[in-house]
């Protein structure tokens, strides 16, 4: 039976937050945008320009929108580790990376098929062009567990652990502070508890540069893996 968890509530307010500010930002598109369409488009366009044009030139119209919704789903859910109330982030969940995982995956195996057709995609990234046969017994076990097994799992535990490591440092920093300056009689302690706070207040704005760098990272390796899946060279 499905149980609403804290985690669940968490995807939920964000995945709406993020449709309904798109939808107000794109409702009525003006030729000059202002507002919050202005603010709507800058977002989009960051994606777009820097990790869809920039990482798969002529191929980016094809997966920007997946891009960009991986981007800003990314993005919103490592941030609730910081906002009031929410207090975690939902990629701090092993299952949310791991979906994400898998889809990279999904989709960069999917868009290198398609292009190469299955052996020529297998023998792209099995069996590299230049190499003398007798190392294909090293390199071909090596570019079969790099590409098939280790990207996906790289991607996740690299988001996972960030977002689980900022949790735990924020925990810390005010858990500690909380305790030397309200719970605690001894007045040596009373400094550390400033210092402790303090140190909790600037982890907190870090980990907002931490959430985007942490999407940013992902779609970008996204990318590209759909890159060197589609391109004529490995």
């Amino acid at each position: 039976m499905f149980a609403m968890t804290r985690i669940n509530l968490i995807m939920l307010v964000m995945t709406t937050i993020l449709f309904v500010f798109f939808f107000m930002a794109f409702r009525k598109p003006q030729v000059v945008p202002t507002g919050i369409q202005n603010l709507g488009e800058m977002f989009l366009d960051f994606v777009r320009v820097h990790i869809s044009e920039e990482v798969l030139g002529h191929h980016a119209k094809r997966f920007n929108l997946l891009l960009t919704t991986m981007f800003f789903m990314i993005f919103a859910f490592n941030i609730t580790g910081i906002l009031p109330l929410m207090h975690i982030a939902a990629s701090s969940v092993v299952a949310v990376p791991l979906i994400l995982g898998v889809a990279s995956y999904l989709v960069f195996n999917y868009a290198g098929i398609k292009q190469h057709g299955v052996k020529g995609y297998l023998q792209m990234n099995l069996f590299p062009p230049g190499v003398p046969i007798p190392l294909y017994l090293l390199v071909t076990p090596i570019e079969a567990v790099s590409t098939f097994i280790f990207r996906p799992a790289t991607l996740t535990i690299r988001l996972v652990a960030n977002m689980i490591a900022g949790h735990m440092l924020l925990v810390l920093f005010y858990g500690g502070a909380n305790y030397m300056l309200f719970i605690s009689d001894s007045l040596f302690l009373k400094p550390f508890g400033v210092f402790s706070y303090m140190a909790g207040f600037a982890f907190t704005l870090f980990e907002i540069l931490v959430a985007f760098l942490q999407a940013y990272i992902f779609t970008l390796l996204t990318a590209v893996y759909i890159s060197g899946a589609v391109s004529e060279e490995h």
